[in-house]
């Protein structure tokens, strides 16, 4: 009886080192998966106008308004229905040729193909107007170092931020450039 509660011991252990080895690949995985972007992704610029709040608990961060984020619906190409609040979408962007810096050539209900130059960004609609489309990207938060955020505001003019996007359509911001 001894014998067989040893082994049982054993087994339990296992399973128990086996599930926190997994949680451990999971929680790695999903960070490797919003860096992956960095690693991989092609490098686009934006065009943007800083606000700048500030955050008690993370200090301070420069809220980003893109070019991006307005798309006219004469950009929808979907199959079907107008999108809806909450929606998400798939925004084809093209380099402008004067500037370097893209734009909207496409908003999409499903991935749609690319052509060399050109990045798919994955969004939400945050809301509809008669005449525009409000998109979300997860790139609308910035935050540098303490008491740098007002300096970026004051500035006011246009940034230009950089972004590594993943073929997948997940981007990170990589740089903001004055």
């Amino acid at each position: 009886m001894n014998k067989n509660g040893n082994g049982m011991k054993k087994k339990r252990g296992f399973w128990l080192m086996l599930i926190v080895l997994l949680q451990l690949l999971f929680l790695g995985g999903i960070a490797c998966f919003h860096y992956s972007a960095l690693w991989v992704g092609k490098e686009i610029t934006l065009r943007t106008v800083p606000v700048d709040p500030r955050d008690q608990l993370y200090g301070d961060y420069v809220q980003l308004n893109y070019e991006i984020n307005t798309a006219p619906y004469s950009k929808w190409k979907g199959s079907g229905k107008e999108p809806n609040s909450g929606d998400a979408v798939y925004v084809l962007l093209t380099e402008n040729g004067k500037d370097g810096d893209y734009e909207v050539a496409g908003v999409y209900d499903k991935k749609p193909s690319r052509s060399a130059g050109e990045v798919i960004l994955k969004g939400r609609v945050q809301y509809t107007d008669n005449a525009t489309m409000r998109i979300h990207y997860g790139l609308e938060q910035y935050y540098v170092e303490e008491n740098s955020g007002k300096e970026l505001g004051e500035r006011a003019g246009n940034l230009l931020v950089h972004v590594k996007v993943a073929p997948w359509g997940s981007a990170v911001i990589e740089r903001i450039e004055l």
